[in-house]
């Protein structure tokens, strides 16, 4: 169970150290000051544009979860998490009128993760981020019942044991999703060449290039997780994820938040539509165990 200190963007020292630790009250002091209360008009929130049910009938496994880490267990058989990625592998970016995604040549073998929970290498597929109307909430994971303005999803599949993504998506460990909080601080100096070509894409189904570009320059430099079985948070919400939870946050600005904000969940000669609150409402974790990779 791990220090509220950890979801700082700091580095932490090396396998599997506690990242650092603040007293009870100074930990309630930084909560209050740099989240909100996860539970805030959260699960009222729906996406404007879904056709389906926001929660699957029977399902036993949705996503996001609330993340209590008095609750977390420690496994101490957890490996560190492999990250190589090919930046050049890089294909475009777009609006898919739900977020905006960058998407990746996952063809390339060797581009992806291993280790961690993962007992196959996962492809690099894409990755997209979630965020608010204002920077009082966004993230779709909740930890100890408190948000963040946005949340970043590294999405990769499993190729070891499947042909494709399509096949792996509805498949039993098909699909591993990193996820990163983000919360407000300096600029984010790589964020910042996604934010430069958002403009481009303002409407749905617009796409633009984006060049050479590596995903692990997103992530914090602390790689110290939580890990759950779930599902993905968007249609179809196949029950096929294995999460790996960052537990250091990364800092970008409150204008590069902003930007996501410029973006449209409509296409051109529609009525505008604002692109925020892209997050689904937290789900019950019910008999599920989530587990930490530091103590």
């Amino acid at each position: 169970m791990l220090r509220a200190a950890s979801l700082g963007s700091a580095s932490c020292r090396p396998s599997r150290l506690r990242c650092g630790g603040l007293s009870h009250a100074a930990r309630s002091e930084r909560w209050c000051g740099q989240y909100c209360c996860a539970r805030k008009n959260r699960n009222v929130i729906r996406h404007p544009l879904w056709t389906g049910p926001v929660s699957v009938t029977g399902g036993t496994r949705q996503s996001p979860i609330n993340i209590l880490q008095r609750d977390t267990v420690y496994d101490p058989q957890l490996k560190p998490l492999s990250i190589s990625y090919n930046a050049a592998s890089c294909q475009y970016i777009w609006n898919t009128g739900y977020f905006f995604q960058v998407e990746f040549d996952d063809a390339i073998k060797g581009s992806g993760i291993s280790g961690g929970p993962l007992k196959n290498h996962y492809r690099l597929k894409q990755f997209h981020f979630h965020w608010g109307a204002s920077d009082e909430s966004g993230s779709e994971h909740a930890v100890d019942n408190h948000v963040f303005p946005a949340e970043l999803h590294i999405v990769h599949w499993n190729s070891v044991k499947y042909p494709n993504f399509k096949e792996a998506v509805a498949g039993e460990d098909g699909l591993a999703v990193v996820g990163v909080f983000l919360k407000l601080g300096a600029p984010h100096q790589a964020l910042q060449k996604l934010v430069d070509v958002l403009p481009e894409i303002k409407h749905k189904d617009s796409r633009a290039a984006v060049g050479p570009f590596d995903p692990s320059c997103l992530l914090p430099a602390c790689q110290d997780f939580w890990t759950y079985e779930g599902s993905l948070t968007t249609p179809p919400l196949a029950e096929s994820v294995t999460w790996i939870i960052q537990q250091r946050s990364v800092e970008v600005s409150p204008s590069q938040l902003s930007a996501f904000r410029t973006l449209l969940f409509s296409a051109r000669g529609e009525e505008e539509e604002v692109m925020v609150n892209n997050y689904r409402p937290l789900q019950p974790l019910l008999d599920r165990k989530v587990r930490s990779s530091s103590q």
